[in-house]
């Protein structure tokens, strides 16, 4: 089930100086600031929190991954939405029974997450993530 927003991706070509902005945007400390590679996704990706949710930051790593090939053709801006849902297989299997287009298998994100992205034609242009928040222990 999806029960909350979980971040909103935006694309930036100096992450750093893009985690400058937004700190203090938000008026928060940069120790809040969580900072992954994920070189699955070819990102190094900052996240924010902001009450409930996130605003996650991403950089690409080289000039070939997904992040790189979107700041190329569309500059740096919101990338996606991603979706907090409780079991994302089953979550997926029922989005996918609804007629919409997974790009891909469940992988692993940014922290461990599970992870999943929606195809952007059947959901008004907007990158869809799924995310499936990592148990604690």
């Amino acid at each position: 089930m999806i029960n909350r927003i979980d971040h909103i991706a935006i694309a930036v070509s100096d992450l750093d100086s893009a985690i400058d902005t937004f700190i203090n945007l938000l008026g928060c400390d940069r120790s809040a600031v969580a900072i992954h590679e994920v070189p699955s996704e070819k990102v190094r990706a900052a996240f924010i929190p902001v009450g409930q949710t996130k605003i996650e930051l991403l950089e690409p790593l080289g000039d070939d991954g997904p992040i790189a090939k979107f700041l190329s053709r569309s500059g740096e801006g919101m990338h996606h939405i991603a979706l907090a849902a409780d079991g994302i297989e089953n979550e997926t299997e029922r989005v996918t029974s609804l007629g919409l287009t997974p790009l891909g298998k469940v992988s692993e994100g940014a922290g461990g997450k599970k992870i999943v992205f929606l195809h952007p034609r059947q959901t008004n242009r907007v990158l869809v993530e799924l995310v499936e928040p990592k148990a604690h222990h």
